[in-house]
């Protein structure tokens, strides 16, 4: 029996949530799983999986600016922080690795967690990374990228080829990392189910701080004036937070669990969330009409928001100046359509390096 680690950076709960289907199909296939993570990822994935062992690894706990311009800073400050956590990471990963005899590691965006040995495969849909700072920036940052993502034995992708793909430009570039590439499909914890539509609109929050109280706020002095019978506000808080005074007729969780949040998703008409890839991934698989709001300051979610627009999946509205009920009504034309492009290839390429860490597989064979 394989032991492998899985570990999820810790910038928002997305990343957590899109290695549930990966550790669901790493115990199908027989693995020992182990999963190290921070704080609020780990309350969210404890939930899922009870049973599993799991293992404290802080992240890089970045914190985003009140507007775009002071995020964008904070994150250029926080760099040479981010580098040395990198370095860290690995030094950990080291040490854990002997002790654990870990036998592969799955990486979802945290660049330390290579080598030691054993099989590592790491998981982004960034392989561009966008920076708003210009194309000399944003080549700057490709080339950092791959330098780090070629130290793994192999890169997964939860994106689909061709003109169904999600996230554009960042997971289709023109030049790869120089190790295999694999698209895997769309990662999705939730489930397709039938349901009558009570609710006239879901809020879903998440992200790091201060933005995510910022979107609160904001949001809840909007339902007031919204003339929407039945909202449910999921406050993406899942150790918990503060009394939240919402209007008349606003249900309020501060986290639900994948079984919950898919029966609300499914009886939702519409849905309002950040343009965070994993909650796209969830709602493009449950044929969901969404209202994307970008985080402010950050590149990726602007980018994804427009991208979604341009394909009719979705209406892209910016955090400043946010009006909800024009949003809603812009989004009242969005058809509901529901995705084919689910974890394609997923068990296969779990397989293929699973064969590989038992030694039955060269990585050339991953390509």
């Amino acid at each position: 029996m394989l032991k492998v680690l899985v570990a999820p950076l810790d910038w928002g709960l997305g990343h957590a949530t899109r290695c549930i289907p990966i550790i669901n199909e790493l115990i199908n296939q027989g693995c020992t799983v182990i999963i190290a993570a921070g704080d609020a990822q780990k309350a969210v994935l404890q939930e899922e999986f009870p049973d599993l062992s799991f293992v404290e690894l802080p992240g890089f706990r970045l914190e985003y600016g009140k507007n775009r311009a002071s995020t964008l800073l904070k994150i250029i400050f926080a760099l040479p922080k981010i580098l040395i956590g990198i370095k860290q990471e690995n030094d950990w990963l080291r040490r854990f690795a002997g002790r654990e005899k870990l036998d592969m590691v799955i990486s979802d965006n945290r660049y330390g967690l290579h080598g030691a040995g054993v099989v590592s495969v790491f998981v982004t849909h960034q392989l561009a990374i966008r920076s708003s700072l210009g194309r000399a920036a944003d080549w700057l940052l490709r080339r950092v990228n791959y330098a780090y993502i070629r130290r793994f034995s192999v890169c997964w992708v939860p994106d689909v080829e061709g003109v169904e793909n999600l996230a554009g430009i960042l997971s289709h570039p023109r030049k790869m990392p120089a190790i295999p590439v694999r698209y895997i499909g769309w990662l999705s914890r939730l489930e397709t189910r039938k349901a009558e539509m009570t609710n006239d609109l879901l809020i879903l929050l998440s992200g790091p701080e201060p933005q995510r109280t910022i979107l609160e706020e904001l949001l809840v002095a909007e339902l007031a004036s919204a003339e929407l019978a039945r909202v449910v506000l999921v406050r993406g808080l899942p150790k918990g937070g503060g009394v939240v005074h919402a209007p008349k007729g606003v249900a309020v969780f501060n986290h639900l669990g994948a079984r919950e949040m898919g029966r609300i998703i499914c009886q939702s008409r519409l849905v309002l969330a950040r343009s965070g890839y994993s909650t796209i991934m969830d709602l493009i698989k449950l044929g969901k009409k969404a209202i994307y709001i970008p985080t402010p300051g950050q590149p990726e979610q602007e980018y994804l928001g427009q991208y979604l627009e341009e394909k009719g999946l979705g209406i892209c509205v910016k955090q400043r100046g946010f009006v909800l009920k024009e949003a809603v009504e812009r989004a009242t034309g969005l058809k509901n359509d529901v995705a084919v492009g689910e974890n394609r290839g997923l068990a296969r390429e779990i397989g293929k390096v699973l064969a590989m860490a038992q030694g039955q597989s060269p990585v050339g064979d991953l390509g």
